[in-house]
């Protein structure tokens, strides 16, 4: 699947959700803004990560100061969700789906919405 997905670390992810909050490319100035608030990061740190992203494939240097991301969010959470249900539900999904009716962490609602998507029909 994505190759640039397995490899990105919890503290890529964080420079990940940035980018992936604009359609357009962002500055380095404004990562380094946003992640210093979010994230307490030094200025090396950002630069570093992004460095690492680039080198994965995951974002690219588009113009001088200007980063996009090359994985979008999408092809993230497929791989990580195949990843997780793999890792921790031996590759069910049924397990995973019975964990979270077991623990009641679906609601009458989320019960009904996923009912209307398993029969093809347009959740309300």
């Amino acid at each position: 699947m994505c190759s640039s997905a397995e490899k990105i670390q919890d503290a890529e992810l964080e420079v990940m959700q940035v980018l992936w909050q604009s359609p357009q490319p962002v500055a380095l100035a404004e990562l380094r803004r946003t992640l210093s608030a979010r994230c307490g990061w030094e200025d090396s740190t950002v630069k570093t990560l992004l460095r690492r992203l680039c080198e994965k494939g995951a974002v690219r240097l588009e113009r001088r100061g200007m980063y996009r991301a090359v994985l979008t969010r999408a092809e993230y959470d497929r791989w990580s969700t195949r990843h997780y249900i793999g890792k921790v539900f031996e590759g069910s999904a049924k397990k995973l789906v019975a964990a979270l009716l077991s623990d009641g962490q679906l609601s009458e609602a989320d019960i009904a919405e996923l009912s209307a998507l398993f029969h093809g029909e347009e959740p309300k």
